[in-house]
């Protein structure tokens, strides 16, 4: 199988920060998505959907039941491009 390069954005890394600051306790849930991202991103653990409307070329991952991964899945260049992590409303704004 081969494996996905997850790429950062600097948006995503300034985000993960911030995030990781107030959630301290999903520290190693955030890492264990990231990981099952770099081998399979369809596993269905992560449960990653397209979304639609002004982000209808994206996806996202669950971290949990309200937080949330949005990423580009480039399955050609087997790149996963992470853009943003937050709790629903906050990454599905507009």
């Amino acid at each position: 199988m081969s494996r996905f390069t997850l790429v950062w954005t600097a948006t995503f890394e300034r985000k993960a920060r911030k995030f990781l600051r107030r959630h301290p306790e999903l520290a190693g849930l955030f890492e264990d998505v990231l990981l099952q991202l770099e081998l399979d991103p369809h596993a269905p653990k992560l449960r990653l959907h397209r979304l639609k409307g002004n982000h209808r070329d994206k996806h996202a991952v669950s971290l949990t039941y309200s937080h949330r991964i949005v990423l580009i899945l480039r399955l050609t260049a087997d790149e996963i491009i992470l853009l943003d992590v937050g709790s629903h409303d906050e990454v599905y704004r507009g």
